[in-house]
């Protein structure tokens, strides 16, 4: 949806759950001296200022990532979160594509879809240093039409907004289309769990279609009291060994809040 923007939400715990699960696998992925490609269908600007007056009038980021940041001290999402302090400043926040630049190699491909005008410009220049691919583009639409790629081993994340009513419906018909043409792929899917349980439809058609994917979900508190959000989940196809021994890391990371 042309209208959202991630900034709001940047850091916060479904960002930490999301990203330090994606950093895992990307560790995972490249212990193996072999190419690989990599998609995001929902990319965002790539790096957010904290202190920017929308993350500071949710107050997300500061339940989220402010809160979290020391348990992951020798994590591959907190050596990017290091980097990203060093080379982009003290208040600053790497999103998904530039967790992923900063842990793939010279090797690897990266495509990156963004489809709002302003966030796309902005991820264009935040990723200009390095050797991706932006797409001004629907992501699913720009993810079918590249399908198979080379290299044929990689991941693709898909992180909508679910803004669009009809994302719950349409995601597991676009994930069945590109399992099916990428059968080695890893198929990272975010989705977000609402007061109201409205992915459960989604969920529930994703396990009947895909019954020997990993999904993970991490519970937490509304951060306000009129606050929709109460959890997030992960749903990985092909998950990278490894990936369920750092799901219980997250579960001891995410169990006290």
């Amino acid at each position: 949806m042309l209208s959202y923007q991630h900034i709001y939400h940047a850091g916060n715990l479904a960002d930490v759950h999301k990203h330090a699960l994606l950093a895992a696998m990307l560790r995972y992925m490249t212990a193996k001296e072999k190419p690989l490609t990599y998609f995001e269908t929902h990319a965002g600007r790539a790096v957010y200022d904290l202190t920017a007056d929308e993350a500071v009038k949710t107050g997300e980021a500061a339940k989220g990532i402010a809160r979290l940041r020391d348990k992951f001290k020798g994590h591959p999402y907190g050596d990017v979160l290091t980097q990203t302090l060093e080379t982009h400043g003290e208040n600053s926040y790497p999103g998904s594509p530039l967790i992923a630049a900063t842990l793939l190699r010279d090797m690897d491909k990266i495509h990156l879809c963004e489809l709002h005008p302003g966030e796309h410009a902005a991820l264009d220049y935040a990723m200009s240093p390095y050797p991706v691919t932006c797409h001004f583009r629907d992501g699913f639409e720009t993810a079918h039409s590249l399908l198979p790629p080379t290299p044929r081993r990689g991941m693709m994340l898909i992180d909508p907004s679910y803004e669009v009513k009809t994302d719950y419906d349409d995601i597991p018909n676009h994930i069945r289309k590109i399992a099916r043409s990428w059968n080695v792929g890893v198929i990272a899917l975010w989705y977000p769990i609402l007061t109201d349980y409205r992915h459960d439809n989604m969920l529930r058609t994703l396990r009947i279609n895909h019954p020997e994917a990993l999904s993970h979900e991490v519970k937490f508190a509304p951060v306000k009291a009129n606050h929709g959000m109460v959890g997030s989940g992960m749903f990985v196809i092909n998950a990278p060994y490894g990936t369920d021994a750092e799901t219980k890391h997250l579960n001891k990371i995410f169990a006290p809040l």
